[in-house]
């Protein structure tokens, strides 16, 4: 896969997986598991460039007496998470025509 669109495609798996409540880093590797394989080094990657893109807010709180990093999403993710799905639609297009064609050989 494009290396361009992957990076695309996780930040908005991120961005989905902290959509509905903040999570921090262990929980959203386990909550994309099913889905997708991710490195703590991969997703805090990401996370700092969404931070940096003011798509997430991060504030620390004490669990079980370590300090943890939470994850808010804020409005610039949430548009980021619509625009992906409006141009989705496109590469799905794309791509049964060219499913299309392939079949017409």
């Amino acid at each position: 896969m494009d290396n361009q669109l992957k990076r695309g495609l996780l930040d908005v798996c991120v961005l989905a997986a902290i959509r509905n409540e903040d999570s921090y880093g262990y929980k959203i590797i386990k909550d994309l598991k099913p889905y997708i394989e991710l490195s703590e080094s991969t997703l805090y990657t990401i996370l700092k460039r969404l931070e940096a893109a003011d798509m997430l807010d991060v504030r620390t709180a004490e669990h079980e007496g370590r300090l943890r990093k939470y994850y808010h999403i804020r409005d610039a993710g949430r548009r980021r998470i619509e625009e992906f799905m409006e141009e989705w639609k496109e590469v799905i297009s794309i791509y049964q025509f060219v499913a299309k064609e392939i079949e017409d050989e």
